[in-house]
């Protein structure tokens, strides 16, 4: 569900003040945070209130719907905080762009970490679990990951610069 609410038109050449008109669309963004009990179903506001009652932020609550669900609201954002909290949002948003909503239960434990690349985290696991490789031996880190660790990991890309890959562990 999208409330963009209000816009505002252009000024009036002889009224320099903005008009406030409401739109009607299809698709709206609760960003009013006064209105949003009139456009959230009961369950929603109720759990906002509770939440409100708990210092949760209700400006990014209602930015959460916006992005996702008032459903998935419901299902997922105290685990969305909880793990937000502990990892970074940064991962969570890439978790659940890859992989969806659902992933984001529990995926604190399943962290592996941040990394420049897929090679970068399958060096440091094949290291830290068998020990360290011998210089002379080459290996190719990426085919590595492509061919082994990728069906045990899911490797997330947040968009950043600087380790933009979050490694989440699928079992």
């Amino acid at each position: 569900m999208t409330i963009r609410g209000v816009s505002t038109d252009a000024p009036d050449p002889s009224n320099p003040v903005p008009i406030m008109t409401e739109v009607h669309t299809n698709t709206m963004t609760v960003t009013l945070t006064n209105s949003y009990k009139q456009f959230c179903q009961p369950a929603t506001v109720e759990m906002i209130e509770s939440l409100v009652d708990e210092n949760y932020d209700l400006e990014a609550m209602l930015q959460f719907i916006d992005e996702h669900s008032e459903a998935e609201f419901v299902t997922h954002y105290e685990e969305y905080v909880r793990c937000g909290e502990a990892i970074g949002y940064e991962a969570v948003d890439a978790l659940i762009e890859e992989s969806g909503m659902n992933a984001v239960e529990n995926c604190d434990e399943r962290y592996r970490g941040c990394y420049q690349s897929t090679a970068d985290f399958a060096e440091e696991y094949t290291t830290e679990t068998y020990g360290e490789v011998p210089s002379y031996v080459v290996v190719d880190w990426e085919a590595t990951w492509d061919s082994n660790l990728y069906y045990d990991f899911t490797a997330c890309n947040d968009g950043g610069t600087y380790c933009p890959i979050h490694i989440f562990a699928d079992y």
